[in-house]
C-alpha cells in the first residue's frame, strides 16, 4: 500500500520518517531487546529490558481495554511487538499497524500471522470497515506535528488526530496513547539546549513534542481522561540501556551504518538520558475514553 500524506496532515514528511526510522533494521537490532520495541518501558526493579517492554505493552493494552476485543489499531506500529502480543497474549480477534516506514513494513511482512495486517499510511488517510474496538499509540504523537508551528496549529492538528481516532472507535471505545512531551524543567544552559537541538536536527528532523496542555486541549470534549501518569525517570532508564547496548556493539553498528550515524545515536541516547532525569522531557502514559 502506497503511503500518502493528506493535504490536512502537519506532521512530519514521510522522508522525515524515514531518516530515523528507515536507517537499518539490523542496527535496530543491535540495541533494542530483542522484540525490537522502539519506546518507553514500564521499569520494575529486576527486570531485564525484555520483560519491562512487555509491562508497557501490557499496560498500554488494559488502559485501551483491548484484551479479548475484535479489533484493535495500532498507530505507529514499529517492528510489530504491540501487533504480536495482542493476539498472542491478549486474545485479540485482529490487529491492524500503522506506519510510515517501509523498513518496518518489510520486517513484518514475513509474519504471516492472517489475524494481524499491516499498511504503510498515514493515520489520517486510514479508515476501517468497521468501528475499533481500541485504539493505541505508541511513540508516534510526538510526529504529528510539525516543527516550528505555533501552538495554535499544533493543537489544531493534535485535534484532528483525536477527532480521527473517535470516528473510529465504537462508542465508548478507548484510546491509549503514550508520548514524550516536553517537561516542567524548561531551565536550559547552552549546552542543553545544543544538545537538544542537535536531536532534533541530526536524529527526528521535523518532529516537535507537545507541551502536556496542548493534549489536553486538543482532547477535550472528544475523550474523558480516564488515566494519566508521567514516566519520564522510566525512559531514561530505557535510554541508558539502549545506550549500553550500542556501546557494547558499537563496531558492529558502525559496519551496518557507518561510524558518523553510529556516533550520533550513541550521542543521542546519551544525552536524551540526562534530558529525562533532569525533567527537560517527560514520558506520558494517558488512557482516554471515547465520550
Amino acid at each position: 500500500m502506497t503511503a500518502v500524506r493528506t493535504s490536512s496532515y502537519a506532521g512530519a514528511s514521510i522522508d522525515a520518517i524515514e531518516h530515523h526510522y528507515d536507517v537499518g533494521n539490523d542496527f535496530y537490532r543491535l540495541w533494542l531487546d530483542p522484540t525490537m520495541t522502539y519506546s518507553c518501558a514500564l521499569w520494575e526493579e529486576g527486570d531485564t529490558l525484555e520483560l519491562a517492554q512487555m509491562r508497557k505493552l501490557d499496560h498500554l493494552i488494559a488502559l485501551a481495554g483491548a484484551t479479548g476485543a475484535e479489533r484493535v489499531l495500532d498507530v505507529g506500529c514499529g517492528w510489530g511487538s504491540l501487533l504480536r502480543r495482542l493476539v498472542e497474549r491478549h486474545g485479540v480477534g485482529h490487529a491492524t499497524g500503522l506506519t510510515l516506514s517501509r523498513a518496518q513494513a518489510d520486517e513484518l511482512s514475513g509474519l504471516g500471522d492472517p489475524r494481524i495486517d499491516v499498511h504503510v499510511q498515514n493515520w489520517a488517510d486510514h479508515r476501517g470497515p468497521t468501528p475499533y474496538d481500541a485504539v493505541i499509540s505508541i511513540g508516534a504523537f510526538e510526529h504529528f506535528a510539525r516543527f516550528g508551528l505555533p501552538r495554535s496549529e499544533r493543537v489544531a492538528a493534535y485535534r484532528r488526530f483525536f477527532t480521527h481516532c473517535r470516528e473510529l472507535l465504537r462508542p465508548g471505545g478507548r484510546l491509549a496513547l503514550q508520548t514524550n512531551v516536553k517537561g516542567a524543567n524548561v531551565r536550559l544552559d547552552r549546552r542543553t539546549a545544543a544538545e537538544l537541538r542537535f536531536v532534533a536536527e541530526r536524529i527526528f528532523p521535523q518532529s516537535e513534542l507537545p507541551w502536556p496542555s496542548e493534549i489536553l486541549e486538543a482532547s477535550a470534549k472528544l475523550f474523558e481522561i480516564v488515566s494519566f501518569r508521567n514516566d519520564a525517570a522510566h525512559y531514561a532508564r530505557t535510554c541508558a540501556a539502549w545506550r549500553e547496548n550500542l556501546e557494547a556493539r558499537r563496531e558492529e553498528a558502525a559496519r551496518l551504518v557507518g561510524a558518523a550515524t553510529a556516533e550520533d545515536y550513541r550521542r543521542y541516547l546519551d544525552v536524551t538520558v540526562g534530558h529525562f532525569r533532569d525533567r527537560h522531557l517527560g514520558l506520558l502514559r494517558i488512557g482516554f475514553e471515547r465520550v
